[in-house]
């Protein structure tokens, strides 16, 4: 009676392989079929392009800390409106041109004022929030030499910068 047991136990345990067995293929079949799928279709996308970043030097109410003397330097202080849905960064500013005097000092033909760009990046990293305007100072970024005609003495003097901004 003993050995009818354990032939019994023998026959169930083939009969359970085999029915794990043939499961295991099963999920292996149904998993093949999954992955194996294909499909076909076409798709777009558009790149946004960033808004101009406007620069403005002194406007009413910015005041810089320092001022222009003949053999001196002072900051330069400049306003960015980033019209753009999105945080920009002000990776560098570059001289555009020469500084000229505002309009009540026409004499002022001879500036000897020049303006010095910054390294890029601009270290510390500095942003303007999106829709917004910020104030950014560049410490002694503005010369002004000896040759500089005594009529431009008090003028507020223009100096065209290109400021490259990025995402």
């Amino acid at each position: 009676m003993t050995s009818t047991a354990r032939t019994v136990r023998t026959k169930r345990g083939i009969g359970g392989a085999a029915l794990a067995a043939l499961l295991a293929t099963a999920g292996t079949g149904t998993a093949y079929a999954y992955w194996s799928a294909t499909g076909s279709g076409a798709g777009s996308a558009t790149a946004g392009t960033m808004q101009t970043v406007t620069v403005d030097a002194l406007v009413a109410g910015d005041t810089p800390k320092t001022t222009l003397i003949p053999g001196g330097s002072a900051d330069v202080v400049l306003r960015l409106t980033n019209p753009n849905p999105y945080d920009i960064q002000v990776y560098s500013v570059a001289s555009n041109g020469p500084a000229a005097a505002d309009a009540n000092h026409p004499g002022c033909t001879t500036t000897g004022v020049s303006f010095t760009g910054t390294t890029a990046p601009l270290s510390p990293a500095t942003y303007v929030a999106a829709n917004s305007s910020a104030l950014i100072t560049l410490p002694g970024a503005a010369a002004m030499d000896t040759t500089s005609l005594a009529a431009c003495q008090g003028a507020t003097f223009s100096l065209p910068v290109i400021v490259e901004a990025r995402k």
